[in-house]
């Protein structure tokens, strides 16, 4: 999500007005003070609270009222079909005549952006409807380094200079039914790494309010070690496991650690793995707080929940 530069308010901080204001009784200047946002500028997100709730707190759309220019409807289904029949997007383009950029666009937004092989599909979606009933666990080697990698500068030759500097730990926790995520670098991933970060990860999701009473791993030796079947006994956590060769059970914490990745890890060029490390945190907030998650219709993972929570009996 881009943050425009002059705004005062992520989702989060909506909701803490709200929730100072309406819930806390506090009265809206001083409140606005400490946000630093003019008085106007919190009576119009509280306005829109009252008329729509938390939903209302999440970022509209910069989309304008009318596109003369958008595909047309016909030709959006013209192109689909052809899609169907399994034609790539360049060959769809020249059929109809089309520029291949508006086919790609076209098919990115209908998820058809990749054609899958022949009798490929997608294994069955599931969403948990309890936070903490499911929280997705995996982790991810990232290698140290002291001068900015090919990434950066392109030059695999200067790789040798990380040899020997062995890997820092990527531990990440998605609960499944809100997509919040905790995640922590550790330097090892090892049975007691993975204790102490599930035992971690149990405590930041309790702070929110959340139970975690499942929890699903793969099948490495370290989440089948006594040490932390144990850890999770004690909080009486059950513990599921991927089928072997089916990393894709655990796919919310695959997609996380490559949304990671993309928006930290390979982000930008660090000058070293320790400047990368130190950007974590800032990535988590972003993640849970500000970037609008597509299968929670668009808002925040945090602003999702507690609008979950404000409906819940």
């Amino acid at each position: 999500m881009n943050i425009h530069n002059n705004a005062r308010l992520t989702a989060w901080g909506r909701a803490e007005l709200v929730r100072r204001v309406v819930l806390d009784g506090e009265p809206v200047r001083a409140v606005a003070a400490a946000l630093h946002i003019s008085p106007s500028t919190a009576y119009k997100w509280l306005r829109r609270f009252a008329a729509g709730g938390w939903a209302a707190l999440a970022d509209r759309s910069s989309r304008p009222h009318r596109s003369p220019t958008a595909t047309r409807p016909a030709l959006i289904e013209r192109i689909l079909r052809l899609r169907a029949t399994r034609l790539t997007g360049p060959e769809i383009a020249e059929r109809l005549g089309l520029a291949v950029s508006t086919v790609g666009r076209v098919l990115t937004r209908a998820g058809q952006g990749r054609l899958k092989g022949p009798g490929a599909t997608g294994g069955p979606r599931y969403q948990r409807e309890t936070p903490g009933e499911l929280v997705h666990v995996d982790t991810k080697a990232l290698d140290r380094f002291v001068t900015a990698g090919h990434r950066a500068h392109g030059n695999r030759s200067k790789v040798g200079r990380r040899r020997g500097l062995g890997q820092d730990h990527l531990h990440v926790a998605v609960d499944d039914a809100t997509r919040l995520a905790y995640a922590a670098l550790l330097p090892t991933q090892d049975a007691a790494a993975c204790t102490r970060f599930l035992e971690a990860a149990r405590r930041w999701f309790a702070q929110l309010g959340i139970a975690v009473t499942g929890v699903m791993t793969d099948n490495a030796k370290a989440y089948t070690s006594h040490a932390v079947q144990a850890a999770l006994a004690a909080h009486g956590i059950r513990h599921l496991r991927t089928k072997p060769y089916r990393p894709q059970t655990n796919g919310k914490a695959e997609r996380f650690i490559q949304t990671a990745l993309r928006r930290w890890a390979y982000k930008k060029p660090y000058r070293t793995s320790a400047h990368r490390n130190a950007a974590l945190p800032d990535f988590l907030d972003c993640y849970n707080v500000e970037r609008p998650h597509r299968s929670l219709g668009r808002v925040p993972p945090l602003l999702h929940f507690l609008m979950q929570r404000e409906q819940r009996p």
